[in-house]
């Protein structure tokens, strides 16, 4: 099973202990345990609730009935559910030999194959088993964890127990570092003994969070599986993914760059590899394959994945990267030398009160300093540096004097990623307002290629306008730079590129309001996506991770996990029920690789078609041509986000 691992720095922790020898576990239970649902995003409104727990290794029908009693269940019974489609799961990429019948709740010896047909079988024959699962379905208020829904993993020198809901098992806040004095790198703990994982642990401090939700004492993982082998090395391949997520330092905490030995920067990157170097330990005995491991970030996060494709000291712990909406510019895509970021350094210091002579003594002084004033002043420092141990270059090398990654990516922007970082100029003067936001706009104005729209409405044409340009010069350019350097130098053996043309921007970040939103109408009053919109930064999210309409961008993301691949394989959509992206697929030819002599992008829409790059004489216009990663000189530009 595929792993996905996230960079997030937001989860929150409740702390408990208990006695594990009671909870359930693989090795108890004598077999791999799978979660086998419909997961159609709906959540409790969903007309498809049939759930079973399936027990993989064969068994006598009394064993069976032993193995879900000790999953506080009992054998599956289909006469409860009139829905059993979900089952043709069971007999995805298996040998028509392999298929076979599994044990159900009957007051004789009956079994059900994978095509929901009920059979009467020797009571004495080994048969794989279909518990009942009861489990509730959680959510971001509410999670039962209590001991009927625990289970018991064993890795390396501990057992972990968390729960199971009605998606998935859940490991949460796995302290996979030890954590190391303030300004220093993190290394890989093992879990040792018995480990409590119920509940998030204290996310890693940043400005939007308080002291009840926050720590420096931060470095915890988060595990999501629908299956639990019960010996690693025999995992089968599956169909579904495992994801993680991981915190890492953040703002001056997680980057702070001095010239002292201990205290180089990118601590916050040490984190991502440690957090990497428990997956590659540990991941096989929570149902994934080491050797399919997936990092994707969107934003920040996106400029995180990067830095790890730069890392020397990430190198072959992941095969696949997803990087969403990646900015371009220095700090996100091209790092400073650590004297380079001495003067934010220094501004720090003094920002503190760390005045003394010499920089040890200053270093000193900060590694007492408050918490929360060094990620939310206004002097904080946010980005990797080449420190020599994780960085050894100013970027991720493009241009061809760099080695060649074993890594698969997919990488692409939204529509209008810039549009939050504009904002509604005060003046009525195209010029004067792209002057004001840093931009040339003779370049820009003098080349005929930004016309200022003519709606009537000067204010908002305006904001169309810097909005466009903001989006090119932070986003779509460097990203579609990115792309062909990479492919001209066979950076990585493949690289699929996107623009996401439909957004529903986050109810908790929507600058410029209403301008990311989709207008409201009588007929579609939470608004309509197929009017004229901004489709913003973030705006994708939703759709990843939360019950939107689009299906089929889950299902793109995942099957690339598993596959290298972001088409979905029809055999397994069917298998799945997943008739949405089914329909989809059926409708759209294949997603393929970008290639040199066809720079083409998928746009990811309703109906998802391919289009050229876009905005290439744009881009040029703004000296950040297709070309502008392989020239090894090419200028490294500023700060290109506020």
């Amino acid at each position: 099973m595929a792993p996905l691992v996230g960079l997030t720095g937001w989860l929150v922790f409740l702390s408990l202990t208990s006695h594990v020898l009671s909870v359930p576990s693989p090795q108890s239970v004598r077999g791999d345990l799978t979660i086998l649902t419909h997961n159609d995003l709906y959540g409790n409104s969903s007309t498809r609730q049939a759930a079973t727990i399936v027990l993989s290794a064969r068994r006598s029908k009394s064993n069976a009935e032993t193995g879900c009693k000790a999953l506080r269940e009992t054998l599956w019974d289909p006469a409860d559910h009139t829905e059993v489609d979900f089952l043709r799961y069971l007999a995805y990429e298996k040998a028509s030999d392999d298929i076979g019948q599994y044990w159900i709740r009957d007051t004789g010896c009956r079994a059900i194959t994978t095509l929901g047909k009920i059979k009467t079988v020797p009571c004495n024959i080994e048969l794989p088993a279909l518990c009942s699962h009861s489990a509730p379905l959680s959510s971001t208020s509410s999670n039962n964890t209590g001991p009927e829904w625990q289970t018991a993993v064993h890795t390396g020198d501990g057992t972990v127990v968390g729960y199971r809901d009605k998606l998935s098992f859940r490991f949460l806040g796995l302290k996979y570092a030890s954590y190391p004095s303030r300004f220093t790198y993190s290394a890989y703990q093992a879990p040792r003994g018995q480990v409590t994982a119920l509940a998030y642990g204290p996310g890693c401090i940043q400005s939007s969070c308080t002291d009840a939700t926050c720590s420096e004492q931060c470095l915890y993982l988060n595990i999501w599986t629908p299956h639990l082998p019960s010996n690693a090395r025999s995992m089968a391949s599956r169909g579904d993914v495992v994801v993680v997520t991981i915190n890492y330092r953040l703002s001056t905490l997680g980057f702070l760059a001095t010239s002292q030995s201990r205290s180089r920067g990118n601590y916050g990157l040490s984190d991502m590899v440690a957090g990497l170097d428990w997956v590659q330990k540990h991941i096989e005995d929570f149902g994934g394959d080491k050797e399919r491991v997936t990092v994707f970030g969107q934003s920040a996060g996106g400029a995180s994945v990067r830095a790890l494709l730069a890392s020397r000291r990430a190198k072959g712990k992941f095969s696949r990267a997803i990087m969403q909406s990646c900015p371009g510019g220095m700090g996100y895509s091209l790092y400073p030398s650590i004297a380079e970021a001495a003067n934010k350094t220094n501004a720090i210091y003094a920002a503190n009160g760390c005045t003394q002579q010499d920089e040890a003594g200053r270093l000193a002084c900060l590694q007492k300093a408050d918490p929360a004033k060094l990620v939310k002043g206004a002097t904080v420092w946010n980005f990797p540096v080449v420190d020599g141990t994780y960085l050894s270059s100013s970027e991720l090398l493009l241009d061809g004097s760099g080695p060649s990654s074993g890594v698969a990516l997919i990488t692409g922007v939204m529509h209008d990623d810039g549009g939050p970082f504009t904002s509604f100029s005060k003046s009525l003067n195209a010029s004067q307002t792209l002057t004001d936001q840093g931009y040339d706009a003779n370049d820009i104005l003098g080349s005929g290629l930004f016309p200022v729209p003519q709606s009537g409405n000067t204010t908002l044409d305006i904001f169309n306008l810097t909005a466009r340009v903001a989006t090119d010069v932070s986003f779509r350019c460097p990203t579609q730079s990115t792309i062909f350097s990479a492919i001209k130098n066979k950076v990585f053996p493949v690289v699929y590129s996107y623009e996401i043309d439909r957004g529903l921007q986050l109810t908790t970040w929507s600058p410029n309001p209403t301008t990311c939103e989709a207008p409201k109408t009588a007929e579609h009053t939470l608004g309509d996506p197929n009017l004229p919109y901004w489709k913003c930064h973030s705006g994708e999210l939703y759709y990843e991770f939360g019950t939107a309409i689009h299906d089929y961008l889950l299902d793109t993301w995942t099957a690339f996990g598993r596959t290298k691949n972001p088409n979905p394989d029809l055999k397994f959509l069917q298998a799945r029920g997943f008739t949405n992206t089914s329909a989809i697929v059926k409708k759209s030819t294949p997603w393929k690789p970008t290639s040199a002599k066809d720079l083409k992008l998928r746009v990811l829409d309703v109906q998802p078609r391919d289009e050229s790059f876009r905005e290439v004489k744009q881009c040029e216009v703004l000296k950040l041509p297709t070309d502008y990663y392989l020239d090894s000189d090419h200028p490294a530009g500023e700060d290109p986000l506020p």
